[in-house]
């Protein structure tokens, strides 16, 4: 500190001095009628100059304290989306076929496009993630959720519904230092890696959710994962979580699972899914197997092409099915997706009833720059068996459903 303030007093020391000796000669140069001004410039910029010297260099001004509310905002990302519906049931039910997490469902093996006739809240989120980097290893993410969809997705929560629907992921992660590759650790609760289609309707090419997604695939996970990337083609992840939709475990068991993906190519993806681990409440012996593969391509970039196959089973039951997917855009404003499934269920495991479903879904896309996206959709629903709900009382071996959804969505991040 006395440093410094020497060589801020020697500076202005000899700015003085110089303006000192400029005067001195001024009545000089007025008896030979010369100006003075010119006098004064030499003399000023022969002072800075001198303190442009090394012995004379001032020490800069310290850079003002950076806000930490605004630092944090800008390593975080902030997105968010409003998912709001109606749909019509053709075949007008006049109950629910049944009821998950408080929510009625009119429209049978739908998820959460379930209501009939009704202007309808699907979801509404906000996400915070801070992503870790080499530069801050550390980093989080939580996606807090009200709607149908959030009920639904906690209905067979064991700790209680109202309790967790509200956070659908909230967990902790690390970047750990590697030679090569990338390694990340993740803690809390997340959402499964299996299937093709995800909560969010932004994030999938139809708006409504394929049967396999609804009956095969759990929805979320309670534990651990470690996902490694060697290079940008494979990446392999590890799980070690409570079960299949839990956060409350139903017994004292852990469930494990293992997540492999692979891009041949820039066109090409191909993910591989096991997840493996008692599901029964108090039984710890019988285990539940799940097998999950999704195959993704895109053939020009205006066509791109999905597959999903899944396939589980416990003790004695099984289920099955396939889904197909065909996603034509021609510009960025304008989509059309057809997707058809095939769905076994053989033992009724997860319908209820004995039966073989089939499903068609074509959804048109109408999407704004700024955010808004409108999807108008038809489809229909086909069981061997008489299953859904018709009027009052008639059960019917077909449904068809329309169904227009708005969706507004944004990111603090997009520029």
């Amino acid at each position: 500190m006395m440093i410094r303030r020497s060589i801020g007093f020697r500076a202005r020391a000899m700015v003085a001095g110089a303006l000192l000796t400029a005067c001195v000669a001024v009545p000089v140069a007025a008896q030979d009628g010369a100006s003075i001004l010119p006098a004064l410039k030499a003399a000023v910029a022969n002072a800075v100059a001198d303190r442009s010297s090394p012995g004379g260099e001032p020490q800069a001004a310290p850079a003002a304290a950076e806000n930490p509310v605004l630092t944090f905002f800008k390593n975080t990302e902030l997105t968010g989306f409003v998912d709001t519906y109606y749909s019509y049931n053709f075949n007008t039910p006049a109950k629910a076929c049944a009821t998950v997490g408080g929510v009625a469902i009119f429209n049978c093996l739908h998820n959460f496009d379930v209501a009939h006739n009704s202007f309808s809240l699907n979801l509404a989120e906000l996400a915070l993630e801070k992503k870790p980097t080499t530069d801050s290893r550390g980093g989080f993410r939580i996606d807090l959720d009200y709607g149908s969809a959030a009920g639904i997705v906690a209905g067979a929560e064991p700790g209680g519904t109202s309790l967790y629907q509200n956070i659908q992921q909230a967990y902790v992660s690390y970047l750990a230092p590697t030679k090569t590759g990338s390694l990340q650790f993740d803690f809390g609760k997340f959402v499964t890696p299996a299937g093709n289609e995800v909560i969010e309707t932004k994030d999938n090419w139809n708006y409504s959710r394929s049967l396999l997604f609804a009956l095969a695939i759990p929805y979320y996970h309670m534990g651990m994962r470690a996902a490694y990337s060697p290079n940008d083609k494979v990446t392999v992840t590890g799980f070690l979580f409570n079960g299949w939709n839990n956060v409350v475990d139903n017994n004292t068991g852990k469930s494990v699972g293992v997540s492999i993906t692979g891009k041949p190519s820039a066109a090409l993806a191909i993910t591989e899914n096991y997840i493996g681990g008692p599901e029964i409440a108090a039984n710890n012996s019988d285990w539940r197997h799940l097998s999950d593969t999704v195959l993704t391509y895109t053939a020009t970039p205006q066509v791109s092409v999905a597959l999903n196959y899944d396939w589980a089973k416990e003790l004695t039951s099984q289920w099955q099915g396939i889904a197909a997917y065909l996603k034509y855009q021609p510009n960025a404003i304008f989509s059309v997706t057809p997707r058809y499934e095939y769905y076994k269920d053989r033992d009724g495991f997860t319908t209820g009833a004995s039966q073989n479903l089939q499903e068609f879904t074509l959804t048109l896309e109408f999407k704004h720059k700024d955010g808004v996206m409108m999807r108008v959709e038809y489809r229909g629903d086909m069981s061997n068996t008489p299953y859904f709900l018709k009027n009052t009382i008639d059960i019917v071996k077909n449904q068809n459903a329309l169904t227009v959804g708005w969706v507004y969505a944004f990111s603090s991040k997009t520029p």
